[in-house]
């Protein structure tokens, strides 16, 4: 399976619901198709719940949850 994974739409609060984001998504799913893409991929913050709404409204299906660490390793 060819896959491609979308990152990073954000779009300020003032052009938030108004389908820009929607028509960028169908201009990266038809590219992705156009280079024989069969699946794409994308992620949120679990906090991020409006992005999981747009996810889930494009017809994305949650595929997975996972927990991110970090540590530092300089003081």
């Amino acid at each position: 399976t060819v896959e491609v994974h979308l990152s990073n739409i954000h779009k300020r609060e003032e052009f938030r619901h108004n389908g820009y984001g929607t028509e960028l998504l169908k201009e990266c799913e038809k590219w992705a198709i156009s280079e024989g893409c069969k699946e794409f991929a994308s992620d949120c913050e679990f906090k991020n719940v409006g992005s999981q709404k747009f996810h889930q409204s494009a017809g994305f299906l949650e595929a997975n949850k996972i927990i991110c660490y970090v540590k530092n390793l300089v003081e």
